[in-house]
C-alpha cells in the first residue's frame, strides 16, 4: 500500500497541475484537511467555489455540496472522491412531492436547507444553512407562509427563533444529528460535570434545550475557541475535532455516541479517503454535471440565501 505521505505528495503535486482548488468540509477525516485549500461549513466552502477562478475543484465533502459548487461556478471542473457519498437529508426529500406541494400551496414561500438535492434547489425560492436560516426566514415578509425543508429539527430551531408560526416543516432528519439522545447526553454530562455542552440545530429538540450554544459547524468550532471554558461536550460530527485541536489544544472535547452506529461520525462523508481523491483529480471523475436550465433556475435561491447578512 502506498503511503499516506506519498499520496499526499502526489494529491498536492496533481492539485497544482490541474490548477485545482480542494474543498474540505469540516467533516472530512483530519488527512484530508490537512491537504485543503479551504475548511468550512456549506455556507463558506459555497462561497469559495463562487470566487474560485481556476480550472478544477476538487469537493470533499458530500454530494449536493458539490452541485452547489457547480451551480455557483458552472463553467469550472467539479469532481468529488466518492459518488456515493450522500445525505440523508437529500434522500428524504424528492423533488416530485416538492413540486405537488407548491401545486397545492402556491403562496408559501419555499425555503430549502442547502443539505438538498439541485432539483430542489430549482423549485425553492430561497436556500439557507444551519448558519444563516434564522437571518434568512427573517428576510421573507412576515405575512407570507413557509414551507422550510427538509429537515424537522433545524426548522422546529428556526420557527422557536424567528416567532414564525405560519411555517410549515418537512420532515426529514439527519442520519447523525437526529439519533443523538438527551439520555445519553445526561450520561455524558455526568461523566463530565465541568464540560459546557455545544449543539448543531439539526439534534433533536430535547438536546438543543440541553446546550449551552447552539449553531453551526462553524459557528460551534469558533465558540468553543473563545470560550473561557476548558471542557466541552461536542454535539455535532466528530470530524470537527480536526479544528478544535488546532486551535485549541489546551482543552479538552468530548463526542457523546449516537443510537445508529455508537459512534459520531457521518457514514457518508467518511467515504471520501485520500486514495479517492487522488483518483479524481488524476481522472477528473467522478465528474459533477448539472443541467444548464437547472443551474439557471437553482442559481438564483443560492444567491439570494449569500445576499442575507
Amino acid at each position: 500500500m502506498q503511503a499516506v505521505t506519498d499520496i499526499a505528495e502526489e494529491i498536492l503535486q496533481l492539485k497544482k497541475r490541474r490548477r485545482a482548488i480542494l474543498l474540505a468540509h469540516h467533516y472530512q477525516e483530519s488527512e484530508i484537511q490537512e491537504l485543503a485549500d479551504a475548511i468550512g461549513d456549506s455556507l463558506e466552502l459555497a462561497r469559495r467555489a463562487r470566487d474560485f477562478d481556476g480550472d478544477v475543484i476538487a469537493f470533499c465533502g458530500v454530494w449536493f455540496m458539490a452541485e452547489t459548487a457547480k451551480v455557483l461556478n458552472p463553467r469550472k471542473i467539479v469532481v468529488v472522491p466518492d459518488r456515493a457519498a450522500g445525505c440523508s437529508l437529500v434522500d428524504a426529500c424528492d423533488v416530485e412531492q416538492v413540486r405537488a406541494f407548491k401545486r397545492l400551496y402556491p403562496d408559501h414561500a419555499i425555503v430549502s436547507y442547502i443539505n438538498t438535492s439541485v432539483e430542489v434547489k430549482a423549485e425553492s425560492d430561497i436556500l439557507c444553512t444551519s448558519r444563516n436560516a434564522v437571518q434568512v426566514v427573517n428576510s421573507i415578509p412576515a405575512e407570507q407562509p413557509i414551507l422550510f425543508l427538509p429537515d424537522v429539527n433545524l426548522g422546529n430551531y428556526v420557527k422557536k427563533q424567528s416567532g414564525r408560526e405560519n411555517m410549515k416543516i418537512w420532515q426529514g432528519a439527519c442520519v447523525v444529528h437526529s439519533t443523538w439522545s438527551a439520555k445519553r447526553l445526561t450520561a455524558a454530562k455526568e461523566q463530565h460535570p465541568d464540560a459546557v455542552i455545544v449543539a448543531h440545530p439539526e439534534c433533536p429538540p430535547e438536546v438543543v434545550r440541553m446546550a449551552d450554544f447552539v449553531g453551526s459547524t462553524t459557528a460551534i468550532i469558533q465558540w468553543c475557541v473563545s470560550a473561557d471554558a476548558r471542557e466541552f461536550i461536542v454535539m455535532t460530527e466528530s470530524g470537527v475535532t480536526h479544528s478544535l485541536h488546532k486551535l485549541a489544544p489546551e482543552k479538552r472535547f468530548y463526542f457523546v455516541p449516537n443510537e445508529n452506529c455508537n459512534c459520531s461520525e457521518c457514514p457518508y462523508m467518511k467515504l471520501n479517503t485520500l486514495e479517492k481523491l487522488h483518483a479524481c483529480l488524476k481522472n477528473l471523475e467522478p465528474r459533477v454535471d448539472v443541467a444548464s436550465d437547472i443551474i439557471e433556475r437553482a442559481r438564483l435561491p443560492l444567491e439570494r440565501m449569500l445576499a442575507v447578512k
